[in-house]
């Protein structure tokens, strides 16, 4: 059996709601072991015992969240040459762009040499006021329908031996 370990972060719900479609897509799949895990409470064992990841994080400042931050700070170098190879995703909720939160988990990835399996999928809230982006959010079902997909996707090329 294949494990697929998502990582998440959410402070107003997007990403969380984000993470769990992703999980329940990739639970769909009866030959891989899903584990969801807040980047608060995964750790470099965590990361070690998966064979693909699904990273979710909200666009903070043009940024990852520094949850998640800290999560790839912290087990970086536990996992370093030792998951070389791997697939992995990027879901990112953002309020405006998310393309550069994107970028700074490609560039970790890139670091692990994981191998991207499907282009970062961004949902853009369109939060710009200070009430709006700190307001908790809702996101679509269209949007929910492509977090369940990629997850579907990435725990059935998991099972499959496709990545």
């Amino acid at each position: 059996m294949k494990t697929l370990l998502i990582v998440f972060h959410s402070v107003t719900g997007g990403a969380r709601q984000m993470a769990e479609a992703a999980r329940a897509g990739a639970a769909a799949e009866p030959a891989t072991r899903v584990r969801l895990l807040h980047a608060a409470a995964a750790g470099g064992e965590d990361v070690l015992a998966a064979d693909g990841y699904l990273w979710v994080t909200p666009e903070n400042l043009a940024a990852i969240a520094g949850v998640m931050k800290d999560f790839f700070d912290r087990t970086y170098y536990a996992a370093l040459e030792r998951i070389a190879g791997r697939p992995y995703a990027t879901l990112v909720c953002a309020g405006s762009d998310g393309r550069n939160a994107a970028r700074q988990i490609e560039r970790i990835a890139t670091g692990w040499r994981l191998k991207r399996v499907a282009e970062p999928l961004i949902v853009c809230t369109h939060a710009q006021t200070p009430e709006a982006i700190l307001a908790p959010k809702t996101i679509g079902a269209d949007d929910l329908r492509r977090c369940e997909e990629t997850g579907a996707a990435l725990a059935a090329g998991l099972a499959l031996g496709v990545f």
